[in-house]
């Protein structure tokens, strides 16, 4: 068999050469060249440049359009997420931070999912020691699957096509590595082959592969970009590794919608699903307190209540601080802009802080009210109802506009026994659901006089 070309690219001009060097000879960038194999080039097992089968072309209308099925993960948190189940032959990509619980939560699915199906779990970072204690500590079953310490993507495939598992989990894609290439492993070549080579044996076979990716420390997936766009979905835990709540948010799902939200609390047997995430993160002081409201956010495919906390403080900078925590920090600087010209309240000589409990992040505008009603909170020391909920967007001209999903907010929040709420105009329903006022809003100034009537 012929022995592979290789040739190394430059990341920045595209240019390639055959030997590598510290500095691109076309762009003068460093640092640059990475690894590659030519293809069509004789490879070793695994890696053709046919895939056996010929391809077929058909038409749109000739096309089944049959929904694909899916099997349970016996996690109802998780399937969520994934958009209702695993799909036979796709590939997921879970990132998080170190200790934020992936491997607990690949471990808890294999072993569940081992009771029905044959799976496989590679691991390239520990022992199989490591992972039988894990699994004996959070009481989880041990007869059915089968755990594999390698690193050779090669050894990986074979095994795989002999045990032919439904499931497999690699942990994690950075210490597997190709004897087609000389690098290291963890380096962006060897990430890249190692994951087209899985992810070719997935949609071959039928097995629905889950890859362990780590992050870097700006909290993106470490290795190259190309490497989410090879896959079909892409998890992120997001979460505090010394906190109780684990979130897992679907950012890429070609089986379903993004955006979609788990919630899971971290426990000594392993992370546990929480069913109604709005009665743990409105866990709140028994009095109301200035700065502090509840909003109706819309995650996934289903609403969930979360608070809003403000603190406004003088500021003895020049430029007044702007802190934000689980929010968009350009869109609170916007706003106060809005509040100053719309409003007639100041907060230039005010340093403003905003957090969402429980580490959630709320990246839509439905939030805008509830920001605003927050920080005039805190700035008059005014304390809001504890039975308030507040939604709706702040345009420029200070409109407050609707948002989707009105009424799926609005019974959520009749569900917890909210008495009160303050929402935009289009949002308002015909029939408020029982026991909930409806205040509804068209301006900023609306707004505050309904807020500190």
């Amino acid at each position: 068999m012929a022995k592979a070309k290789r040739m190394y690219g430059c990341t920045e001009c595209g240019a390639t050469f055959p030997k590598w060097a510290g500095q691109c000879a076309e762009c003068g960038a460093w640092n640059t060249l990475v690894e590659t194999v030519l293809e069509g080039t004789a490879t070793p097992s695994g890696r053709g440049g046919w895939s056996g089968q010929q391809a077929q072309l058909k038409t749109l209308a000739e096309v089944s359009v049959e929904e694909v099925p899916r099997f349970s993960t016996a996690s109802k948190e998780l399937d969520r997420v994934l958009g209702g189940g695993l799909v036979d032959g796709s590939v997921v990509l879970i990132g998080g931070d170190p200790g934020i619980g992936k491997s607990t939560i690949l471990l808890q699915t294999l072993c569940n999912v081992a009771e029905r199906f044959p799976a496989l779990y590679v691991t390239g970072e520990e022992s199989q020691q490591q992972v039988a204690m894990r699994a004996r500590r959070l009481d989880l079953p041990l007869d059915k699957l089968k755990v594999m310490t390698e690193t050779g993507i090669e050894s990986i495939i074979d095994t795989a096509r002999r045990e032919r598992p439904k499931v497999m989990v690699v942990d994690s894609i950075q210490t597997i590595f190709t004897e087609q290439l000389q690098s290291a492993p963890g380096g962006v070549a060897q990430v890249r082959e190692s994951a087209a080579l899985l992810v070719r044996f997935a949609k071959q076979s039928g097995t629905a592969i889950f890859l362990v990716g780590h992050v870097t420390k700006e909290g993106s997936l470490a290795g190259p970009r190309v490497l989410e766009h090879m896959v079909d979905t892409v998890l992120y835990f997001e979460g505090e590794s010394d906190g109780r709540l684990r979130l897992l948010r679907a950012v890429k799902n070609r089986f379903g919608a993004v955006n979609e939200l788990g919630v899971f609390g971290m426990t000594d047997k392993g992370l546990k699903e929480v069913s109604n995430p709005s009665a743990i993160f409105l866990t709140r002081a028994q009095e109301a307190v200035p700065g502090s409201v509840v909003m109706a956010t819309w995650e996934g495919s289903r609403p969930m209540l979360v608070e809003v906390q403000a603190l406004v403080d003088t500021s003895h900078l020049a430029n007044p601080r702007r802190v934000t925590l689980g929010l968009d920090q350009n869109r609170l600087a916007m706003l106060l802009a809005v509040l100053h010209r719309h409003g007639g309240i100041a907060t230039y000589d005010q340093d403003v802080f905003l957090n969402v409990v429980g580490g959630v992040k709320v990246l839509e505008t439905a939030s805008d009210l509830a920001l605003m009603a927050a920080v005039i909170s805190s700035l008059r020391n005014k304390p809001l109802e504890h039975d308030l909920l507040v939604f709706g967007e702040i345009g420029l001209s200070g409109e407050i506009r609707p948002v989707p999903s009105g009424q799926e907010r609005l019974k959520e929040a009749a569900k917890h026994g909210f008495k009160r709420a303050i929402v935009p105009k289009g949002n308002a329903p015909k029939d408020a659901p029982p026991g909930l006022q409806i205040i509804a809003v068209t301006r900023l100034e609306q707004a505050l006089d309904a807020l500190f009537e």
